[in-house]
C-alpha cells in the first residue's frame, strides 16, 4: 500500500501543514489579484496555470512525493482563493450564495466520489481516477472555505480573530470526537477539512489586513513569505519523516 499510494497520511503534522497551506493559499492569492492590482479573473488563469502543471506531475508519479503533494495542496488553496473572490466579488453574488454554490459543487463531488467507489476514504490512494475526484473534492473544500471565511467575519460581523477562534474552536471538536468517540473518520476528516480552510483564510486576513480593520496589517507579501518559510520546514520535516518509514 505504501508503495502504491500517492496521497498523504492523516497525522498532526499533516493538519498543521493544511492549516498553513491554507493561510499561504489565501495570502498568496490576494497578493495576485490585489496588491499586484492583476484583479480576479487574471488570478484565476495564473493560479489556474500552476494547479494544472503541478497537478500532472503529481499524477504521473508512481508514489508518494511529500513536496509535490504539498505543492498541489497550496495550489488549490491559492486557486481556491482567487476563485471564491471571483465568485463573490467579480459575479457578485455574495459570501452567503458563493458559500452555499462552493458546498454544492463539494457535495456533488463528494456523491459522485461515493458513488463510483462505496467511499469516501482518502488513503491509500492510487487509482488516477480515484485521484481526480479527490484534488476536485479538495480544490471545491478549499475555495469553499475562503467564501465560508469571509462571510464569517465581514457579513455576520465577527471580525477577523473572532471568526478563526469559532473555526478553530470547531475544528478542535472535530479533533476530540475522532479521538474520543465512533462517529465515522470519514466524515470527521471531511469536515475538519472543510473548517481548515476558513480558519486559514480568516488567520490570513487577520494577518494582511489593516488594524482599522482589525488585522495585524503585515501585507500580503510578507505573510504570504512568513507562511512559505513555514511550510518550507514542514515539507523538509515531512520528507524526511516519510524517508525514516520507508526504509
Amino acid at each position: 500500500m505504501r508503495t502504491a499510494n500517492k496521497v498523504a497520511a492523516v497525522s498532526i503534522l499533516f493538519w498543521l501543514m493544511k492549516i498553513v497551506a491554507t493561510t499561504l493559499g489565501e495570502t498568496l492569492g490576494d497578493f495576485i489579484s490585489m496588491t499586484l492590482h492583476l484583479g480576479y479573473t487574471m488570478g484565476i488563469f495564473i493560479t489556474l496555470a500552476f494547479f494544472i502543471l503541478i497537478l500532472s506531475v503529481q499524477l504521473t508519479l508512481k508514489k508518494y512525493s511529500p513536496s509535490v503533494y504539498w505543492l498541489v495542496i497550496i495550489g488549490t488553496t491559492t486557486l481556491g482563493t482567487e476563485i471564491s473572490d471571483f465568485i463573490d466579488r467579480t459575479l457578485h453574488t455574495g459570501y452567503l450564495m458563493g458559500s452555499l454554490i462552493l458546498l454544492s459543487g463539494l457535495l456533488i463531488s463528494l456523491f459522485l466520489w461515493n458513488k463510483r467507489y462505496g467511499n469516501l476514504e482518502v488513503y491509500p490512494i492510487f487509482e488516477r481516477n480515484k485521484e481526480f475526484y479527490y484534488w476536485g473534492a479538495i480544490l471545491f473544500s478549499n475555495s469553499l472555505g475562503t467564501a465560508f471565511g469571509d462571510f464569517l467575519s465581514d457579513n455576520l460581523g465577527l471580525g477577523y480573530m473572532t471568526g478563526a477562534c469559532i473555526t478553530g474552536v470547531i475544528i478542535l471538536i472535530v479533533v476530540l470526537l475522532h479521538y474520543f468517540t465512533k462517529i465515522n473518520h470519514v466524515l470527521l476528516f471531511w469536515i475538519a477539512f472543510v473548517f481548515t480552510r476558513p480558519f486559514g483564510a480568516t488567520f490570513g486576513d487577520l494577518l494582511t489586513k489593516p488594524l482599522a480593520k482589525g488585522g495585524l496589517d503585515l501585507g500580503t507579501m510578507n505573510a504570504s513569505l512568513v507562511s512559505l518559510l513555514l511550510m518550507v520546514i514542514m515539507i523538509f520535516i515531512s520528507q524526511r519523516k516519510y524517508r525514516e518509514t520507508s526504509s
